[in-house]
């Protein structure tokens, strides 16, 4: 066998693995009732038991079309081109460029009734991470910082808080302590740059520069003694020093995995992105973020579209066989937003323009209940007709999926007190 066909067993076998271990065949049954009496009759999957212990959250920025993903209509101008396609669960249709996700529908709660208040992308993507609308005089955290607050650590040798991809506005740990704060990790396929010493700097000269410099450092210490911020930048110092000589550091590495698992989430930044995810909630991550931005699609929108949508399909696909074949699907919630819709009509340009007033969002996972669609938007998808959800409400299940206090108030430097995903309701219906 020659080694391009070598390569091509392997991904084979790897996909084939995943096929009988997995989601496509014995997914339904295997999380909770309502299995799948068989392939071809699949009913609303139940489950997993317990809360999550872990979330990965996809963020599409750009705002991603919701007529054109999870959110299909027919028989109207604003349908656009695409078209629905019946799921693996009866009288549940996705657009047609998902039919990975469509096979898996019996884990997915489609929430379809989202709205917000801004079609401003920075305010959007802001209020949708934090629950609040982004003001001048504080900064509030986004759930990672929430989370690993009330939750802590699983693995202290590892951050428990991370954001994949753009990060340059994200509110990050707000007015929480800084430790909370992600951990950036730019580019999925490089992983943590600069934190192994360069060669021309041994341990031993390391050692005695970082004695010089807490030499120095003493009498700024001494007096700042008892500052918490102060005291938590000491603790992330310390931190990344232990991090560079510790073995935790081959979970950043995705190029470990086999070339047929990093082909099959895709070789695109999403895809190594979800792996990469992966890899940090097996070694105890609690909150990952994805951020997956070109969804701004005001022109020409259906000749750029079917990358992304294809991205998406594989990429979530194969991250949820992923988690469930190695049991962590059990406890890890995966969220897949964005910061509002598309408007339904079709723009000079081809494109579709900001739309606050409808979009949908995914909820898989630990704590939620699959099979299902909650709420809707009017026939052409420009308002929510039914089942209302706020942003604060969709972040409110996400934290009781999560088992986090959703009543406890945590105040601001400002002295003005915050809940975690605001003051809106967990939705009921999409629970365990």
């Amino acid at each position: 066998m020659t080694a391009p066909e070598a390569t091509n067993q392997c991904r084979r076998d790897f996909m084939r693995s995943v096929a009988n271990q997995c989601l496509g065949v014995s997914f339904a049954g295997a999380v909770g009732s309502g299995a799948m009496a068989s392939l071809g009759e699949a009913q609303a999957a139940g489950t997993p038991a317990g809360k999550a212990k872990h979330i990965i959250y996809l963020f599409m920025e750009g705002a991603m079309t919701h007529l054109d993903t999870f959110d299909p209509k027919t028989g109207v101008p604003e349908a656009g081109e695409t078209k629905p396609i019946q799921t693996r669960v009866p009288g549940i249709s996705y657009g047609d460029r998902f039919p990975k996700l469509a096979y898996l529908a019996g884990a997915i709660a489609v929430v379809r009734s989202l709205s917000t208040e801004t079609g401003a992308h920075e305010k959007g993507q802001y209020l949708m991470r934090t629950s609040y609308k982004k003001i001048n005089s504080i900064q509030h955290p986004a759930m990672g910082g929430w989370m690993l607050a009330e939750q802590g650590r699983i693995n202290h040798e590892l951050p428990g808080n991370y954001v994949i991809g753009g990060a340059n506005r994200h509110p990050g740990a707000g007015f929480l302590e800084p430790s909370l704060s992600p951990v950036p990790v730019a580019s999925p396929s490089a992983g943590i740059q600069n934190i192994k010493l360069p060669k021309y700097l041994p341990d031993e000269l390391f050692a005695r520069r970082l004695m010089l410099a807490e030499r120095f450092d003493t009498k700024f210490q001494t007096s700042h003694r008892g500052n918490t911020k102060i005291e938590a930048y000491n603790q992330l110092y310390h931190e990344a020093r232990n991090l560079m000589g510790s073995d935790q550091l081959k979970v950043f590495d995705i190029k470990q995995e086999p070339q047929a698992v990093r082909d099959a989430y895709g070789n695109n930044t999403l895809g190594q992105g979800c792996l990469l995810a992966r890899r940090l909630v097996q070694g105890g991550a609690r909150f990952v973020e994805v951020s997956y931005g070109g969804w701004d699609m005001h022109q020409d929108i259906y000749s750029r579209l079917n990358d992304r949508a294809a991205h998406l399909d594989t990429a979530l696909g194969i991250l949820l066989k992923d988690l469930h074949r190695t049991g962590l699907l059990d406890e890890t919630l995966v969220v897949l937003t964005t910061e509002f819709g598309r408007k339904p009509s079709i723009n000079a340009n081809g494109g579709r323009d900001h739309h606050p007033g409808a979009f949908c969002s995914l909820l898989i996972g630990a704590g939620i209940k699959g099979g299902q669609v909650y709420g809707a938007s009017d026939k052409r998808g420009f308002s929510v007709d039914e089942d209302h959800v706020s942003v604060s409400d969709f972040n409110k299940t996400i934290a009781a999926a999560a088992g986090l206090p959703l009543e406890k108030e945590q105040f601001a430097p400002n002295g003005r007190p915050f809940k975690i995903g605001g003051n809106g309701d967990p939705v009921a219906a999409l629970l365990a």
